[in-house]
């Protein structure tokens, strides 16, 4: 069994008038189905009205980012999925 890392992904809107809970619902669906664990989400402002979803999810550690990132990045209304943070698991 692979260790387990903690992944702080940045999803940005391709507008401020893009539906975020849309982003979050297939978002989650999308990790959920790939592996990913304890799924959470946050907004948080940008500029002008754009905010940035924060997702935060445990993740495999034997599974590539580019899963998840390009996977993310498909999703209609995203402009860019983004790790910020990657690091493993403990406890």
């Amino acid at each position: 069994m692979g260790s387990i890392v903690a992944v702080i992904l940045r999803i940005m809107p391709e507008s401020p008038d893009v539906d975020l809970e849309a982003i979050k619902s297939e978002s989650e669906g999308f990790l959920m189905e790939k592996g990913a664990k304890n799924v959470s989400f946050e907004e948080k402002n940008v500029a002008f009205g754009l905010k940035a979803v924060i997702v935060k999810f445990a993740w495999p550690e034997e599974q590539d980012t580019s899963i998840f990132e390009d996977g993310l990045a498909k999703i209609e209304g995203v402009s860019s999925a983004a790790t910020e943070d990657y690091r493993r698991a403990f406890g």
